[in-house]
């Protein structure tokens, strides 16, 4: 008898890939995919723990599941991910209806741990174990015909940086990148079921490093799969920016023009305090080299505002860093302490303060942002059409630069790169309609 699996997913893209990896291994005890959480017969939440209170938001969360559990009381309720880690069976004594807790580096044995829960026991695992989980995963879900044109493909886990201000050391453990023939093996098989842009994923990505394989090979050596069309990768270092991954971005055709490379901050002073082991000239430096190999490459970044002993002149060199890279996208956040990480014993910037520096930094983001999306109306661009659309005839998709971009097209146009000229820039998207002139390569 099938059983039915609502997975829910939190955060970043790694938890995505992780999420659907999760749901391959549970394949093999009877289980498929609903998006209906009511008909379920387990209920995963995969967690992350990178903003403020993401205890509290699970547990919430399991609070809203206890009418299920009531009705149900089959039902299997599993916290996944990062959360689960860092917390552990703080989890199952604060909320005793969850039946499983699992990290994010031991989501392969869940098949064991659900036979576990069939006896009736709970299944609790965090460790980090010596086997990559990977060879013991299935593979990858979904015939051709149910894959979306694009797909993440986690390179990469776990971070060696130990910013002050971060707990992935703590939650994902040390950097362990996959061999390089078994990710070309996996780019093979997304690309045969439909897929024709991958992104690698890591959370520290470009420090990439499998038997010799920079991330600047890996890359070239993906590109030669037929079939891909696309390449992305984050998230980033800038003490990781290697001279060939900077080559690769003027060299490898596949590789999109479009890098996110968090900076944190534009103040020295808090940037040694962060332990980013960088400095903002450094990083400049670095984006300048990128312009150069790469002229029309758009920029994303991270900033943290309001860190502990941040001063007014070192919120304005943050501001002066962005006036002068001009980005095409970017995050910004207010600092709250992560239980655990150097920075969270430290005297904290006034609430206020933060706000209002927020507030200032992300008007000037947004300016740039529109600033860079006005720029492509009247371009062609080669667009990859990833879905429908909100209104009946219309599809989206992604233009080289991760914009999203809409237009009128048929539905059998799915999985295409068309070019597009741009009409119109909208908020958080481009308009636009298909192109009969050109071939919208850039």
């Amino acid at each position: 008898m099938t059983k039915k699996l609502f997975v829910k997913t939190y955060g970043c893209q790694m938890n995505v890939y992780d999420s659907e990896r999760m749901a391959g291994a549970l394949e093999g005890q009877g289980y498929e995919v609903t998006e209906d959480q009511a008909e379920a017969d387990m209920i995963l939440l995969n967690t992350c723990h990178i903003r403020e209170k993401a205890a509290e938001k699970v547990y919430s969360e399991l609070g809203r599941l206890k009418p299920l559990k009531a009705a149900n009381p089959d039902l299997k309720i599993g916290v996944a991910g990062c959360v689960a880690q860092a917390e552990g069976e703080e989890i199952i004594r604060r909320q005793p209806m969850v039946d499983l807790v699992v990290g994010p580096q031991a989501y392969h044995r869940l098949p064991e741990m659900d036979a576990k829960l069939q006896t009736g026991a709970r299944a609790i695992d965090t460790e980090f174990p010596e086997e990559d989980k990977f060879e013991h995963l299935p593979k990858a879900r979904g015939p051709k015909a149910s894959r979306a044109p694009t797909a993440f493909l986690t390179v990469q886990e776990g971070c060696d940086k130990f910013c002050a201000f971060c707990v992935v050391p703590y939650t994902r453990g040390a950097e362990v990148s996959r061999p390089a023939e078994r990710l070309l093996a996996e780019a093979r098989d997304l690309v045969e079921r439909g897929v024709v842009e991958i992104t690698l994923l890591g959370q520290n990505v470009n420090a990439y490093e499998a038997d010799g394989w920079s991330l600047a090979r890996l890359i070239r050596e993906m590109a030669k799969v037929d079939g891909l069309e696309r390449i992305r990768f984050t998230t980033s270092h800038p003490n990781d920016m290697s001279e060939d991954l900077i080559a690769a971005h003027g060299e490898v055709e596949k590789l999109m023009p479009y890098l996110h490379l968090p900076v944190q901050s534009g103040s020295d002073s808090v940037l040694k305090a962060m332990n980013r082991k960088h400095t903002a000239e450094k990083y400049l430096r670095v984006l300048e080299k990128m312009r150069e190999a790469r002229p029309d490459i758009a920029l994303s970044g991270d900033f943290i505002v309001g860190f502990p002993g941040e001063s007014d002149a070192d919120f304005e060199a943050t501001l002066a860093l962005c006036e002068e890279v001009r980005y095409a996208q970017a995050y910004s956040f207010k600092y709250s302490p992560r239980p655990g990480t150097p920075a969270a014993g430290r005297e904290d910037v006034d609430e206020a303060v933060k706000s209002e520096r927020l507030a200032r930094l992300q008007a000037m983001l947004t300016a740039h942002q529109a600033e860079f999306q006005a720029a492509q109306v009247g371009k062609v661009l080669p667009v990859l059409l990833e879905k429908p659309g909100r209104l009946e005839g219309q599809l989206v998709g992604r233009s080289p630069y991760l914009q999203a971009v809409h237009l009128q097209a048929d539905p059998s146009d799915v999985g295409t790169i068309i070019p597009v000229k741009i009409m119109a820039s909208e908020k958080n998207s481009l308009a636009g309609v298909r192109d009969t002139t050109t071939s919208g390569a850039i």
